[in-house]
């Protein structure tokens, strides 16, 4: 069983930043993999951004490529996200997800088995 809580959500205007955490409760974490997911207001759920926890290899939308980026610390076994040039159409809640790593399936949401209850990120014009 894995446990994931997000947090560093809120209310930025474009242009400006946001560093989205989430802790797992794991025991062992190299077999990992972990991502990010967003859902906005009457939208389909779409990946982000995702990491192999074992060698940090990184994976991105094109929307988010070059704005955002995942990372991990093995320290602690927390994800994160750091969101720069926000955009209004980022706006959206920010789901943290586990799964294992199964052949590079790591857009679909059908490779993570846990979530996080979401954290909301809302960017005004």
């Amino acid at each position: 069983q894995v446990q994931l809580m997000e947090s560093g959500g809120g209310l930025v205007s474009a242009g400006g930043s946001l560093r989205l955490s989430c802790p797992a409760s794991m025991r062992t974490a190299d077999s990992y993999l972990m991502g990010w997911f967003r859902q906005a207001p009457g939208k389909e759920r779409e990946f982000v951004a995702a990491v192999r926890w074992f060698n940090r290899e990184t994976y991105y939308s094109d929307s988010v490529t070059g704005r955002f980026a995942i990372s991990r610390d093995s320290a602690d076994n927390t994800l994160y996200l750091q969101m720069n040039s926000l955009k209004p159409e980022d706006t959206a809640v920010y789901y943290c997800a586990a799964g294992h790593w199964s052949g590079g399936a790591y857009s679909s949401r059908s490779s993570y088995v846990y979530w996080g209850q979401g954290t909301q990120v809302t960017v005004s014009s």
